[in-house]
């Protein structure tokens, strides 16, 4: 039986699910949006939805807020207005609240910025990948380089001091000179956060189907490891597998993900995961993934896809699964209270992963080592039979 003497940090996720044009690479819940997207419709049952979720954490305050996509940026910020309106009357929300906006270069504009500023978005995310022409229409995306530099100076001129560039490497016709211009680029921006992943062919997506021709894994790693010594060089730090930010600019949502905190998931296909501590349990959610579908099913117990319970005997697993993506991992203490079981549950995997030199563990800490994070599927393993 789980034991929750505290429960973990709070945050809610919006899930806008429209885009102008499906990447071939993505396999979000994202659909081609209409020539209108029926944005009040959707709002008010986004606004339905959360009324429905609000009785599993009363008293609770939310901490951040991320809008994903999609594209969230094909809303207007009178449209966001009225949902945060919404969101304040239902919970408590921290006045610091972190509320990023994830945005595409393709459809923004100044003015756009501006009003989301105004209406309390704070940090902005915005989808770059790349800032090589060739690059940005083989991944199918709708903007060009020089669209991505103008999105980026709109967010300065907004206010936006508090901003995420994603960016990918590996791509196709990509080389160490294009790899490292796209790095050198986002660094002369000076974004206070930077997301550096590499791109991988996930299953149900049009790359898939049609894979293109991406460099080999030799030297896509050699530019990795130069380009992360370019990242920190300017400042930037690694505190996740694939995420580098300025001092004190860390993805406060995300963070939340990986130490194993709760979130509420509203909007067509959003995730959910919530503990309770009457009854005792930790609960995941997803919800109607088809815009449509969750529209007509907002409010009712109809709009939830999938409702499981975590198995205590695996909680474990999915707490290091997260937890350890974080290069200083987490404070021990935390184990107990975001799971509500003992770290005793995990003593076995935790004394074989400090034998092959993968994880430290002290009364304060629980950190991969540096063999841990380039070994990291082989550390998480370990935690599968515990």
């Amino acid at each position: 039986m789980f034991n929750f003497t505290a429960l973990p940090p709070l945050s809610l996720y919006i899930h806008v699910p429209w885009c102008v044009r499906k990447c071939p690479y993505c396999d979000f819940n994202s659909h081609t949006s209409p020539q209108q997207i029926p944005e009040n419709v959707y709002v008010d049952a986004l606004i339905r939805d959360l009324e429905q979720e609000v009785p599993l954490v009363w008293g609770r305050s939310v901490q951040t807020i991320f809008i994903g996509g999609g594209t969230p940026s094909l809303l207007s910020a009178e449209a966001y207005d009225r949902l945060f309106s919404a969101i304040r009357a239902l919970l408590p929300l921290h006045p610091n609240a972190e509320i990023t906006l994830e945005a595409n270069p393709g459809t923004v504009e100044a003015e756009r910025f501006r009003d989301y500023y105004a209406v309390g978005i704070n940090r902005l995310s915005i989808g770059i990948q790349s800032f090589d022409n060739d690059a940005l229409n083989k991944l199918g995306r709708i903007h060009d380089s020089a669209q991505a530099i103008r999105a980026v100076e709109a967010a300065k001129n907004a206010g936006y001091d508090n901003f995420n560039l994603d960016l990918m490497f590996g791509l196709p016709g990509q080389d160490e000179a294009k790899a490292r211009h796209d790095v050198d680029t986002a660094i002369s921006l000076a974004p206070s956060h930077i997301s550096y992943y590499q791109l991988t062919i996930e299953p149900n997506t049009l790359f898939h189907a049609h894979p293109p021709t991406l460099p080999e894994d030799d030297p896509i790693y050699d530019w990795q490891l130069a380009n992360q010594a370019r990242l920190a060089e300017a400042g930037y730090l690694q505190y996740e597998t694939s995420a580098y930010a300025k001092a004190g600019r860390q993805c406060r949502h995300n963070i939340n993900y990986w130490q194993f905190g709760d979130y509420l998931g509203i909007g067509a296909g959003a995730h959910g995961k919530i503990s309770s501590a009457s009854p005792q349990q930790i609960a995941r959610s997803v919800k109607q993934k088809q815009p449509q579908a969750f529209i007509d099913m907002a409010g009712t117990d109809a709009c939830l896809l999938e409702s499981t319970l975590v198995d205590k005997n695996e909680v474990g697993f999915e707490f290091m699964l997260n937890a350890m993506r974080l290069l200083d991992g987490v404070p021990t203490h935390l184990f107990q209270q975001h799971t509500g079981v003992p770290i005793s549950t995990i003593k076995h995997p935790l004394k074989n992963a400090e034998e092959l030199g993968l994880l430290e563990h002290t009364i304060t800490q629980l950190r991969p080592t540096k063999k841990g994070q380039l070994y990291l599927n082989s550390l998480i393993e370990l935690f599968l039979t515990a």
